[in-house]
């Protein structure tokens, strides 16, 4: 694939950036049409059993409630394609928070005191909320997120691993996280003369418009879903989610447009999580660190409404050559809200066990943990045999060890102090694969010499209308301020979601084929354009195909050192260092604040986020973000990432690799090891909280 060469990576401002820090975007909760009611859900009180009443009078005597819908007097869906869907159907409760009730009323406040004003009366079943590694429920599904097999097997594991002359036999512990987007899940619905419009926080309206289509047995040309801006994601909005069924139900039971906004402290419960997973790795290596054996064995939880399988096994697939491995997944379905995507899943926490396994062999063989991955960086994808794209892993450490200044490294550990602060340096790899599902797009060319295109891309705070006017001037060889981006409504060209790192590549290849035949009909046009001016529509059906002779993947490598105060036990990052081979960059400027807000999730996800599940009543502890604390400025140290260039004519017609999620991958890993460099103490649970780390330095 010949790659254009007009892709410079200008560092653009965004181009929403004035509408959003001056208030004029407008998001799914703030459109409100003529006569707009508010809906508030009602969540279940048990971990299980049914609802067998549920008492609405003193609700509907609450001045401005009109309605309460329960399963006895919603609108009754066609089946859904997502089971979660299938909110008010029948009186199941099959986890705790699950709605069992939505109040409609003139305003928020009214719909919310008249949903504390809900009685439900429940029949009870006996729940289980607890995931053990020898948990009695525990089976292999045949398959893992992404469709990647559950179980992978190379050679003979067993005999390499018992032969090896050095072992490592450790198991990391990762409780339940939450995606908590600064902007909750919102949808505003109405019906028009038999049409539905829903104003929903999403990250695909495309796909939400398909889910209502089933749901309501409506054809998709009745639906338009608009996702303009959203305020954050992290994969929760990544597929439809109950309030754009809910607010629908509602608007279509009253006749009037309705509001919904999911409370912060019921996230938790509806919107997904990713699963906590007890994840054991063995490596077995010569005495030099030449990895021979390599098995990683993960358990998780999945929900009684649907299988999601996080696929943290798959990373050791990709990352390190050994002649024998195996990986392998087992899930219990226990009581617990439905587990689905959080940030790179499956290889932010999979990575997290794979990179603390990798510098506790570094540790017993007494060899430096940047030289160790180096001396196991192979050729080939190890799962698959097919060559690499482009592996950009060795060049990424030692920059990465450039920049650092990881040559003037004391190795021995709790060797560093500083008054009552024990400072320590960890090092830790990072991979994310190459994704990209086919997409249509319109480019059009106006008489007065401007351009638009026109693709159903969602932003979800990634600046995408700016990356996607840039690689569409490329094709057109004009000025990026020449090209209008529309984006965000399902009545626009379909588009896959914002997810997977795959938008940019996604759509920005179709832009870039649009706008490609655009420049071409445009020179070959004599005279003026015509009034209408010129329109090419086109798809990459056929150019973006699921599988490739190349393994795609990007990689990276992080650097940390922490402060870790011995009297308190409390942890602070110091530095943070990302350095990335992510393909052609395309915007310096949007880049670099993906990695970096990646690299600050890495940061919650070592020391702050943590979240458990109540075993007496099924339901997350942390609720808020009071409880569940996501990093804050404070918390954010000096933090830097940057990127090797890399020319890979392999992947798409930008040159460019997904990069919104790599920078969460390893993150945790290195600060974790950091922290063992720092107290010599190896902690094998996160976060790394005071109450985890003072027990070893008393």
């Amino acid at each position: 694939m010949t790659l254009a060469p007009q892709f410079s990576g200008a560092p653009d401002v965004r181009r929403e950036a004035r509408d959003k820090v001056t208030g004029t975007a407008r998001y799914a909760a703030e459109h409100t049409p003529p006569g707009c009611l508010y809906a508030w859900p009602v969540p279940a009180a048990v971990a299980a059993g049914r609802v067998t009443a549920v008492r609405t009078t003193d609700a509907l005597a609450v001045h401005g409630v009109l309605t309460v819908l329960t399963h006895d007097n919603a609108p009754r869906l066609a089946e859904a394609d997502d089971p979660i869907l299938a909110v008010l159907q029948d009186d199941r409760v099959p986890h705790h928070g699950w709605p069992v009730a939505l109040v409609v009323a003139d305003t928020a406040e009214a719909a919310r005191e008249g949903a504390g004003n809900v009685f439900v009366e429940y029949e009870r079943d006996p729940h289980d909320v607890t995931l053990t590694e020898d948990h009695p429920g525990l089976y292999t599904p045949e398959q893992a997120n992404g469709g990647h097999p559950a179980v992978r097997e190379r050679g003979d594991f067993a005999r390499a691993f018992s032969a090896a002359p050095v072992q490592i036999d450790a198991t990391y512990r990762l409780g339940p996280l939450h995606n908590h987007p600064m902007e909750p899940h919102a949808a505003t619905a109405r019906w028009t003369d038999g049409h539905l419009t829903v104003h929903d926080s999403s990250q695909g309206s495309t796909a939400v418009r398909d889910s209502l289509a089933r749901a309501f047995a409506l054809d998709p040309a009745h639906i338009t879903v608009v996702s303009e801006h959203v305020g954050g994601g992290f994969g929760s909005k990544g597929t439809t989610r109950p309030q754009a069924v809910l607010a629908a139900m509602a608007a279509r039971r009253t006749g009037r447009p309705v509001k919904m906004v999911f409370p912060r402290g019921q996230l938790a419960e509806v919107v997904g999580h990713r699963a906590p997973t007890v994840q054991r790795v063995r490596l077995g290596s010569d005495l030099d660190g030449v990895l021979a054996a390599v098995s990683h064995e993960v358990v998780t939880h999945t929900s009684t409404v649907k299988e999601f399988v996080e696929q943290a096994a798959v990373p050791a697939r990709v990352m390190y050559g050994s002649a024998h491995s195996s990986t392998v997944h087992r899930v219990a379905a226990l009581d617990v809200p439905s587990p689905s995507w959080m940030r790179a899943p499956g290889e932010a926490p999979g990575m997290y066990a794979l990179e603390s396994a990798m510098d506790e062999l570094a540790s017993a063989l007494g060899l430096d943990p940047v030289e160790l991955r180096l001396r196991n960086d192979p050729a080939t994808e190890p799962d698959s045999g097919r060559p690499f794209s482009s592996r950009g892993l060795a060049a990424c450490l030692r920059e990465g060890a450039r920049r650092f200044g990881w040559a003037g490294r004391d190795p021995r550990p709790a060797a560093r102090q500083e008054g009552r602060l024990l400072l320590g340096t960890g090092v830790a790899s990072a991979t994310y694969p190459v994704l990209v599902s086919p997409c249509r797009a319109t480019a059009h060319a106006a008489a007065d010499g401007s351009f638009r295109i026109e693709v159903n891309a969602t932003d979800i705070g990634t600046g995408a209308r700016t990356v996607l006017a840039r690689i569409a001037a490329a094709a057109l060889d004009t000025a990026a301020e020449r090209v209008e981006a529309v984006i965000g409504s399902s009545d626009l060209p379909a588009a896959p979601i914002a997810g997977g790192s795959s938008g940019t590549a996604s759509w920005g290849w179709a832009v870039h084929k649009a706008a490609t035949e655009l420049a071409r009909r445009v020179a070959a046009h004599r005279g003026p354009l015509p009034a209408e001016g010129l329109t090419v529509t086109a798809d990459t059906e056929e150019e973006s195909p699921g599988d490739s002779p190349y393994a795609r993947h990007a990689f990276g490598a992080h650097f940390a050192e922490t402060a870790v105060d011995a009297v308190t036990g409390e942890v602070r990052v110091r530095r943070l260092l990302g350095v990335y081979a992510a393909g052609r960059i395309l915007n310096a400027r949007t880049a670099r604040s993906q990695f970096t807000g990646g690299m600050v999730m890495g940061i919650g996800m070592a020391l702050t986020e943590g979240s458990a599940l109540d075993r007496v009543f099924g339901d997350f502890t942390a609720k808020d973000l009071a409880a569940y604390h996501v990093p804050a400025c404070a918390d954010v140290p000096d933090i830097q990432a940057h990127w090797i260039d890399e020319d890979d004519r392999h992947l798409n017609p930008m040159g460019s690799k997904g990069i919104g999620e790599i920078g969460i991958v390893g993150t945790a890993a290195a600060i974790g090891n950091a922290v063992r460099h720092a107290t010599g103490a190896r902690l094998r649970e996160l976060p790394l909280t005071p109450d985890r780390i003072l027990p070893y330095l008393l």
